[in-house]
């Protein structure tokens, strides 16, 4: 990170002088006016702002609380340990990002004068933007957008190790810097920064780790889209099942109740996306892009492409 900006970040806030001379514990009424610790995005936005960021509070152990706006931590140096749900333990080093939904508990340990964190405060209206930019039908895409924008009751979270990704550091570091420098044009500057973060982090689902106790099973349904969106063409969900140590019957079930589609369908979309794909941008022939997308089937793929699109793929190419 720039070294102006880091020296920025690294001073001692007005809650830390608190904590630091004897109080011991976090300003809670800094952060919610309620009993519970849900804390508060009118207590952390300016009116009519959708984004903004502020330094994690070091020194004292920060209370089990929840937020009613997507919270985003970026760790700038050193780390921080975060109990989330209870149950997982999250370790964020430097240049990893977090990602909660407003269903998700935290808790967060005490940190060090050295470790650097960014809270992202972020409504979920600011999102359209950055929604809009990633354009076609993608399994993988939809599950982590509504993970982190839909108020699903489910208590979701994606943890990024990408500190070794240039483009993805310096698109947090930009984002940052325009927010803390009130840049002109700062909204839309960032709202499209947003997107171009959410298309790189799409380019490295790999470097997603969640915990295999996610009580919603992330973990699970995470693995099953990223190997049909690198598999797809000789996909098994025998052989999957056996990778992820699971029953045929139970992924299946899983599968369905975190997505709302069979294995089947999922593959389906992926292999017809890129046939459409194929057929938009080469001059393969069609035979040619049934079998690069996975079929042996010629006429089960005219009859189900025909289904889905009202037009053979010669008339779709034309």
């Amino acid at each position: 990170m720039n070294t102006d900006l880091l020296q920025i970040l690294e001073k001692i806030t007005k809650e830390e002088e608190l904590i630091l001379s004897g109080r011991n514990s976090v300003v809670k009424n800094l952060y919610t006016t309620k009993k519970d610790f849900i804390i508060d995005s009118k207590k952390m936005l300016e009116k009519g702002k959708l984004i903004d960021v502020r330094t994690h509070t070091r020194f004292t152990h920060f209370p089990k609380h929840k937020h009613n706006f997507v919270e985003i931590i970026y760790m700038c140096k050193g780390s921080t340990t975060h109990i989330i749900n209870d149950i997982s333990q999250v370790v964020l080093e430097e240049g990893d990002l977090l990602f909660l939904n407003q269903n998700a508990y935290q808790e967060i340990l005490p940190a060090g004068e050295q470790d650097i964190a960014i809270n992202f405060i972020v409504l979920p209206e600011f999102f359209d933007v950055a929604f809009s930019m990633l354009k076609g039908e993608n399994m993988l895409k939809d599950f982590i957008v509504d993970s982190l924008r839909q108020d699903t009751g489910k208590s979701s979270y994606l943890h990024f190790k990408v500190a070794n990704i240039l483009p993805i550091q310096n698109l947090i570091e930009n984002m940052i810097w325009s927010l803390m420098n009130k840049q002109p044009n700062n909204h839309k500057i960032n709202q499209t920064t947003m997107g171009l973060l959410f298309l790189q982090l799409l380019n490295y689902t790999d470097k997603i780790e969640q915990s295999k106790n996610d009580p919603y099973d992330n973990y699970m349904t995470l693995s099953v889209l990223r190997y049909i969106e690198e598999n797809y063409r000789e996909a098994s969900l025998t052989k999957l099942a056996e990778d992820l140590n699971q029953s045929v019957y139970s992924l299946s079930k899983l599968i369905k109740r975190n997505t709302g589609h069979t294995y089947k369908e999922l593959l389906q979309v992926k292999r017809f996306n890129k046939a459409v794909e194929l057929l938009t941008n080469t001059e393969l022939s069609v035979s040619d892009i049934i079998a690069v997308v996975g079929y042996d089937n010629t006429s089960y793929f005219h009859r189900i492409f025909k289904e889905k699109y009202q037009m053979t793929p010669k008339q779709f190419r034309m």
